[in-house]
């Protein structure tokens, strides 16, 4: 079912969702969370695709904002319902113009499900305090996606910075596979660890989590290379009995190699989107093992900032 709605209100948007439940026989009370996407026009399609293939395992209400001309004069709300197309849940995509563009959470609040929870994504730009913005005050989870910006690491150091309780980020959820296959791996016995390496993408905010990770956890130093990518392509862990190593060149399959035994092929393909929105609704509660690396990242980065403004002031003074 296909409804749209324009120069419309939130009383004819609830109206309209209430009776096209009933024509479809789906109660409200089969969705566990409420799923508000913020993106532009551009954006939109791709970020609501991959949500309503998340919707087919937590069923839910999307509400895409979507700001139109917000330096216009004239207020306008225009909605598009959709119900039983592709997924159990419901889906509204809420355009606003003019004024009503700077008050989005006005809009959106009266539309979320009763007593569930809320989780608002920032598929692009992600604003400055996600916790403090109207939309993501709203929101249990609050996720957004470093890589998309253009300055990914700064972005990132930014969004750690300003960490919520609540807040998480797709840069860390890219991570779950290699963490899990770390984890795995040194569980076996191995010899004393001495120091790592990281390969990536010259800019690849994962890649500068996991070298994070690895380092605050193992307690040594590891060291962060570049490579051609795609995404993180290796790590090795040099040890006092040899090297464990995870080398993924293709973004597919990895080959994990461990002293005196023979290599093993492990499957550690690059998750779409749709794949990690579903990680993400399945745990609504804070992620502290990614605040505590992201605020390690963003204070080794500021320490390599100042380390190198002291070098370039010395090497100026020297000339």
């Amino acid at each position: 079912m296909h409804i749209d709605l324009t120069h419309t209100t939130t009383r004819n948007i609830q109206e309209s969702l209430l009776q096209s439940r009933h024509l479809m026989g789906g109660p409200a009370v089969g969705m566990v969370l409420t799923l508000v996407i913020v993106a532009d026009e551009s954006a939109q399609y791709d970020a609501l695709r991959a949500a309503t293939e998340s919707a087919r395992e937590h069923p839910c209400r999307i509400l895409t904002v979507i700001s139109r001309d917000p330096r216009g004069s004239s207020s306008r709300l225009d909605a598009e319902i959709r119900m039983g197309e592709t997924g159990p849940g419901e889906t509204v995509l809420l355009r606003m113009y003019g004024p009503l563009a700077k008050h989005a959470d006005s809009v959106v609040m009266p539309l979320l499900v009763p007593d569930t929870p809320v989780v608002t994504w920032w598929p692009g730009y992600a604003p400055k305090v996600p916790g403090d913005d109207p939309l993501g005050a709203l929101a249990q989870r609050r996720v957004t996606d470093a890589y998309a910006a253009r300055d990914r690491l700064a972005t990132l150091a930014r969004l750690a910075n300003a960490y919520k309780p609540g807040d998480t980020d797709f840069t860390w959820t890219r991570l779950t596979p290699w963490r899990t296959l770390l984890a795995a791996s040194l569980d076996q016995d191995h010899g004393d660890i001495i120091s790592g390496e990281v390969a990536a993408e010259r800019d690849s905010p994962s890649a500068e989590l996991l070298a994070s990770w690895l380092a605050r956890r193992l307690a040594v130093p590891v060291e962060r290379t570049v490579s051609d990518g795609p995404g993180v392509t290796a790590v090795r862990l040099n040890t006092s009995e040899g090297d464990i190593a995870v080398t993924r060149p293709d973004g597919r399959v990895a080959t994990l190699s461990w002293p005196a035994q023979p290599e093993r092929q492990v499957a550690l393909h690059r998750r779409p989107i749709a794949e990690l929105l579903t990680e993400e609704l399945r745990r609504l509660d804070p992620d502290e093992v990614y605040q505590e690396t992201a605020a390690w990242f963003a204070k080794n980065l500021a320490t390599k900032a100042r380390e190198d403004r002291a070098n370039g002031d010395n090497a100026a003074t020297s000339s």
